[in-house]
C-alpha cells in the first residue's frame, strides 16, 4: 500500500457509509431522498472534529418533521456548514415509528480530514 492511499483500517468511520468513498453531491441528494420517501423525519447534526467521538453531536435545529422536499434538507445543511465551517456535518433519518434513527450519513467535512 502507498503512502498515499488511506488504509481503510485507521480510518475513522463514524456513520451508515463510513467505509466508502465520500459521497457526491448526487449521491447525498438520492440519500435523502430515500429517507424522505422511508417516511422518516429528516434531521441535521454537527460536531467539531474534535468530539467525533461523542455519542451526542449537536443537532441543527429540531428534526425537521413532515418535510419532504430534499432540496429544503440541502439548504438547511448549507446554512449549517456556513454558520459551523469547523464541523463535520450528518444527516439522520429518524423513524417515527420506532422511534429511533433509520439512516445518518456524513455529508460535510473539515479540510484536513
Amino acid at each position: 500500500m502507498s503512502m498515499n492511499t488511506p488504509d481503510y483500517r485507521t480510518k475513522l468511520t463514524m456513520e451508515t457509509f463510513g467505509f466508502l468513498p465520500e459521497l457526491t453531491a448526487d449521491e447525498i441528494y438520492d440519500q435523502i431522498v430515500y429517507l424522505i420517501n422511508q417516511g422518516w423525519s429528516p434531521s441535521i447534526e454537527h460536531e467539531h472534529p474534535s468530539q467525533i467521538q461523542s455519542y451526542y453531536w449537536g443537532m441543527w435545529k429540531l428534526p425537521f418533521f413532515g418535510l419532504r422536499d430534499p432540496n429544503a434538507v440541502l439548504a438547511e445543511v448549507e446554512e449549517c456548514r456556513r454558520q459551523y465551517p469547523d464541523h463535520l456535518i450528518r444527516v439522520v433519518g429518524y423513524d417515527n415509528y420506532t422511534q429511533c434513527k433509520g439512516h445518518e450519513f456524513v455529508v460535510y467535512r473539515p479540510r484536513g480530514m
